[in-house]
């Protein structure tokens, strides 16, 4: 399952959400967007976590909790439209 983050600290890299959404299960690929530019982070990534139950308690458990003095938003990704 493929997961957004959203209303992530700047600071927030992507070992830490690795290391977040691992006590859930097994994270095959996290990716935080940044600004081509600048390459500061934008705030928001996705996590894809392969097990579908692993990805839902994850979800359920860290949306809006507490990382770093802001509430995260967490929830499954749309698929991109083609």
């Amino acid at each position: 399952m493929n997961i957004f983050v959203a209303n992530l600290e700047y600071s927030i890299q992507e070992d830490d959400l690795n290391n977040l959404f691992g006590g859930f299960g097994e994270v095959e690929n996290v990716t935080i967007i940044k600004d081509k530019f600048s390459g500061r982070s934008k705030g928001f990534g996705f996590v894809e976590m392969p097990n579908d139950e692993e990805a839902m308690a994850a979800i359920d458990q860290l949306n809006e909790s507490e990382q770093k003095g802001r509430n995260i938003v967490v929830k499954k990704a749309r698929p991109k439209d083609e």
